[in-house]
This record gives C-alpha cells, structure tokens and sequence, in this order.
C-alpha cells in the first residue's frame, strides 16, 4: 500500500496542538490539558478528509533555546517530526497574538524546506479574524484563521489547502494489512520507553527517570525481517489509588485501551524489583481482553552473579506469583546493552500465530473426546456431563464452542482441565483460551 501522506502539527506549548488533532481526527485521542507540555512526545493519527488519508503528528510544544531536559527532549521531537513530515502546520494563539517564540519556530521551519501552513487558532469570531493580520510578520505566507476548539473558521479550508495534491482514496492501491500491533505496558519506570527506542534505534520516545514521563500511547512503524510491526510504547499504569484525576488518569485509560486494541502485548518487569502485584494486574488486563501475551523482564543486564540456573530461578518465581501465566513465554532482555531484544519479535511472531491458529473440527473433537474417556467428569446427583459435539468459533483468542447434554453439569475445575488438554494437544502458548459451553439435545 502507498505511504500516506504525513502533516505534522507544530508551535509552542498550549497554542491548541492537540486540540486541532483531535478536530482532525474526530475524537479525543490527544490528551488536553492547560498544563504546558503535557504532549511531549509525537503521536501519529490517521486522518480522512474529501476521501484522501494522511497521517497527522501531534507534537510537544517548542521553545528553542529552553535548557529544560523535558522542554529539550520535546523540541528535539518536534524536529524529527519536521524532518518525517511531508507538510507543517505550524499553530500560533490568535488571542495571546505573536510572540517571540513565534519568530524563532519560524526560522526554524523555513530552513526545513518544507510547505508550511500558518494557522491562528482560538479565533472564534468573525472581527476576531482581523487580527490575524499581525501574523504576516512571520513570513511564513497568508495566515488562516481556525477555531481547533470549536471546528469553525477555516479548518475546512486549512484542510482543502493541505491535501490539495494528495491522492483519493480510490486511487490508492490497497493491500491486505499484516501488520501486527504489539503494546509496550507495565507500571511506570520499567523501561518500556528505552526498550521502544533501542528497537526502532532513534530517540523515538523520550526517556526520563521523571515517573510518568510517557503520558499517551505512542504508535511507531517498523519492519523486523519482512513483518511490519506497530509498537505502542504506554503510559505506565499504576495503582487506582495513586492516579491523579485528569490528565494521568486519561494516558492510563489510553494504555489500557491500547491493550485493547493491540494484537500482542509486552508486560514489562523490572529484574531489579521483580513482580509487583501491579505486574498481575496488568497481566489480568491482557488477559481479559482477550489478547496474546509475553513477559519481558528488562535489566537483566543489571542482576549481578548471574549463574546458568538464574533464569530458571526467575522463572519458578513467576509461576509461583503468577501461575495462571505459565502459559505464557518469558524473555530477559536489556534495552541498555541491547541483549536479546530481537527476541521481542521473534517472539511476538510465534504468539501472533498462536492467538490466529485454527483447528480442524474432525482433530479438536478427537482430542476432547480422548481428554474425555481419560477422565470422564463426577457425576451431579446421578446425572453426569456429555459433550457431544466441539467446535471452534473464533480466534484472537482461539474461542470454542463445547456442546453437552446440561450447561449446567461443567464446571469450572473441568472446563480447566479440557482448556489444559487443548493447550498440550495443539500449543496456543502465549494466548488465551475461551470455552464456552452450549446445551443442545444428543439427537440435534
């Protein structure tokens, strides 16, 4: 399929950046807030207008010059979106007017060769939109007047002058897409920004050990060996109780929604501190959901006398904390030294094909009939459980469908158990299983 277009959205903090994303996009999927720098890193976002799709980046806000190690790595941002982006727009407040800033990001974007739009936001009325007028000063072309808050002014036209050459829809050759979408989670500071960054082998999202540095779900494309790969690097999630309302509250949303959303998720730990009863709450997360899983325990590089049954040490303790995980693959890895962290992959490949295999109706019945005569259930009051008839009804998760004499007579020790003989019979490491029983009478 033909790259689509990218427009990155640039200006200082708290012009309305993400404001005018999620106008773009439809939805909120940029988190507003007051607070200034609250986008710090760049996030991608599909965009259709008049049948022609671009990709839009949401950057953190510039201040050049700002010695800040945030304000620093959020400019750096801004600039490397600069340099992907096909087209800028670049955001000014209509009601604050210029400001020195303006200038310097203006000089910055002139030298970036590329088309630039000048949009004035938060103009909200029509005599509003003679103010624009001081704009020009910033050579940067005429300025347009928008209200990214409210979709009026001149985001339709903003729109029509940004996608004026890109191509339709219709013209695009589509191909089925293969990509597979794998979610970085786990509570905050394990890692999980440095391992996104060591993979990709750019300073993609900004590393800090500030808590909380990564407040939205960043999408970043690779490709590993001829697979493409979405990684969504998340905000860490913490305790319910230790989430402030607002805007930590909507990146934690975001990284669970992200789980939802993706085709494999990473948990990662931290071989420092081990698992957390955070860690089995993330993991229920996954799980729930429905989605493939893999544990990536992340500096290892920093467990001292490491000896050859350390690992397997690691790995009972994991079973013991969380034994309705053993199913799921266990990594040790370092995003630092870059150790093993190709196994993510390698990894994510062979779960991926797990939660999307499916099984021949004739096999699976011959396995549930023999898990069956090995160990028939207790009989209930003289009446005793038959399954007469198995079939499967989905994958991601592999889902199937047991029908038996009496709902009623399976219980939760036995679907167990067939769910354990499935897994020894035909693998589905790495993702959940979903048994769902039917009645349905022994001549139907």
């Amino acid at each position: 399929m033909a790259r689509k277009p990218i427009v990155a959205i640039v200006g200082r903090p708290n012009v309305g950046k993400s404001t005018l994303t999620n106008r773009l996009v439809g939805n909120r999927q940029s988190i507003v807030d007051d607070m200034p720098g609250v986008t710090r890193d760049r996030i991608y976002f599909d965009v259709e207008w008049q049948h022609k799709q671009f990709t839009v980046i949401d950057t953190g806000g510039i201040i050049p010059g700002d010695e800040d190690d945030i304000m620093v790595s959020i400019f750096n941002q801004a600039q490397i979106a600069c340099d992907e982006a096909d087209k800028i727009v670049f955001l000014v407040d209509g009601k604050e007017g210029i400001n020195p800033i303006d200038y310097d990001i203006a000089n910055i974007l002139r030298k970036s060769g590329k088309p630039v739009f000048l949009a004035v936001n938060k103009i909200d009325s029509h005599n509003a939109a003679l103010m624009t007028s001081e704009f020009y000063a910033l050579a940067l072309g005429e300025p347009i007047a928008i209200s990214a808050l409210h979709g009026s002014g001149g985001v339709g036209d903003l729109l029509d002058m940004i996608t004026e050459d890109f191509v339709a829809d219709e013209d695009l050759q589509e191909d089925e897409d293969k990509t597979i979408k794998i979610a970085i989670v786990g509570r905050p500071n394990a890692g999980k920004s440095s391992i996104v960054n060591a993979l990709l082998g750019e300073d993609r999202v900004i590393v800090s050990d500030v808590s909380g540095t990564t407040r939205d779900s960043i999408d970043s494309r690779l490709t590993y060996e001829g697979q493409e790969f979405i990684i969504v690097d998340t905000a860490g999630i913490r305790k319910k109780a230790k989430v402030d309302y607002g805007v930590e509250k909507f990146a934690v949303d975001r990284a669970i929604r992200s789980i939802r959303e993706s085709d494999v998720s990473i948990l990662v730990i931290d071989a420092k501190e081990g698992i957390a009863d955070q860690d089995k709450k993330i993991a229920s997360i996954i799980t729930e959901a429905g989605k493939g899983m893999i544990i990536a325990i992340n500096k290892w590089d920093l467990i001292e006398d490491k000896k050859s049954n350390t690992i397997n040490k690691f790995e009972k303790n994991l079973v013991n904390e969380i034994p309705f995980l053993d199913y799921v693959p266990k990594i040790y890895i370092s995003a630092k030294t870059h150790q093993r962290l190709n196994n993510i992959f390698t990894k994510t490949n062979e779960v991926y094909a797990q939660c999307t295999k499916r099984v021949a109706t004739g096999l699976l019945n011959k396995v549930i009939n023999d898990a069956y005569v090995m160990n028939p259930p207790q009989s209930v009051k003289n009446k005793r459980l038959r399954i007469l008839y198995s079939t499967q009804v989905g994958v991601q998760p592999p889902t199937f469908v047991l029908f038996t004499n009496n709902g009623k007579l399976m219980k939760d020790h036995y679907k167990r158990y067939i769910e354990n003989k499935l897994r020894e019979a035909f693998g589905f490491f790495g993702t959940p299983v979903r048994i769902s029983v039917r009645e349905r009478s022994q001549k139907g």
